[in-house]
């Protein structure tokens, strides 16, 4: 028996064969037939993949919400829009005196009382809508707590 020439190694390398249900073109498939081999780590889409928005369980981002605002002392409603609401109830109010001059102050006084107003008013009709074993506020809530509240101006 004649042996091939060796190069020193004691062993002889070995190519790679193919498994024997494995054709050329086929991927490799695990049990199931999935088309992957095993549980491996998931490859990475290339940065054109979209990031996906973050979920939040229902409830909490609102609780976060609530949490940022009654640290915050900063106001809630934006001063030009509020600003344009109130020369514009002064103008219905006084239409002789069209062109009403207002000091920025003036008007920064009256959006903290409508803010403190507002707030406290919501708030007294989320205790009327826990009272009534609810945890959303209803207009129904809102007329009892001006009746209760004594916000008869409205």
């Amino acid at each position: 028996m004649v042996r091939p020439p060796t190069t020193g190694q004691g062993r002889k390398q070995t190519t790679p064969r193919k498994s024997p249900g494995q054709t050329s073109g086929s991927p490799r498939q695990g049990p199931s037939g999935s088309g992957r081999a095993g549980r491996g780590r998931r490859q990475s889409r290339g940065p054109t993949s979209p990031t996906r928005k973050r979920r939040f369980r229902p409830g909490v981002r609102a609780l976060q919400e609530i949490r940022q605002y009654q640290k915050t002392t900063n106001l809630l409603i934006r001063k030009l829009p509020f600003s344009r609401v109130v020369r514009e109830v002064a103008i219905d109010l006084f239409p002789l005196r069209a062109e009403l001059r207002w000091q920025a102050t003036a008007i920064l006084a009256l959006q903290e009382a409508a803010e403190a107003f507002l707030v406290r008013m919501f708030e007294d009709s989320n205790l009327c809508a826990i009272h009534a074993k609810r945890v959303t506020i209803m207009p129904k809530d809102i007329w009892l707590a001006r009746r209760i509240g004594g916000y008869d101006f409205m």
